[in-house]
């Protein structure tokens, strides 16, 4: 039976940092973003209003800012290489994430099948997001539950990689889970937890668990 590994992106798969952060960066907003950030975490904000308010720091965001932030991010190691294992051994790598999809949605070009982000207009932006678009926690167990579908796997072969609050439905919801450099709302739920910062050895928790 095939497994299906869904990945977080934001302080996960990205070290210490989230897409928009590094979005911000590029226009000289990171403060005003790392806050946006706090707040999500800490319940103080919705997804939704997340999304409207980032979006309206991004007025003047290109194509040009967001492959320059997607370039420079700091990833984790070797994620190209632990894909491509996943896509050998005939599983399956979906990245699913509450940044925006305009963002996540470039890692397939390094090997996901699908990825699944919080839906924005296109950039640049010419009209407001769409605050019903916004990703939560529980969006992500629907989505994972669409894809098991898709993907003729139950959650019981299905892994979950994340690192906060927004996967924690997910990590309640599937088989196995890894805490990738997890804070505390992930603190007894994971079955495995890392913290460093290569993939291939996250990846080395589970691999030859079937």
């Amino acid at each position: 039976m095939p497994r299906l590994h869904l990945f977080d992106l934001d302080g996960t798969l990205l070290h210490g940092t989230s897409a928009p952060v590094e979005i911000s960066r590029q226009l000289g907003l990171e403060a005003e973003t790392v806050a946006l950030d706090q707040a999500i975490s800490s319940g103080l904000i919705e997804p939704p209003e997340y999304a409207t308010r980032v979006c309206t720091l991004w007025a003047e965001l290109t194509e040009a800012h967001v492959k320059a932030a997607f370039e420079g991010a700091p990833w984790l190691a070797g994620i190209r290489e632990v894909w491509a294992d996943i896509r050998q051994e005939g599983d399956y790598c979906v990245v699913i994430s509450l940044s925006p999809s305009f963002f996540v949605e470039r890692l397939i070009g390094w090997g996901a099948h699908a990825a699944y982000g919080s839906r924005f207009p296109a950039v640049p932006f010419t009209e407001p997001v769409d605050p019903a678009g916004a990703l939560s926690a529980a969006a992500k167990v629907l989505i994972a539950d669409r894809l098991c579908a898709e993907y003729g796997v139950t959650r019981a072969d299905c892994i979950a990689y994340g690192d906060s609050m927004s996967d924690k439905d997910l990590f309640g919801a599937v088989a196995t889970s890894v805490a990738v450099n997890g804070d505390r709302h992930l603190s007894g739920l994971a079955t495995h937890s890392y913290t460093g910062l290569d993939l291939r050895e996250v990846y080395e928790l589970v691999r030859s668990v079937r």
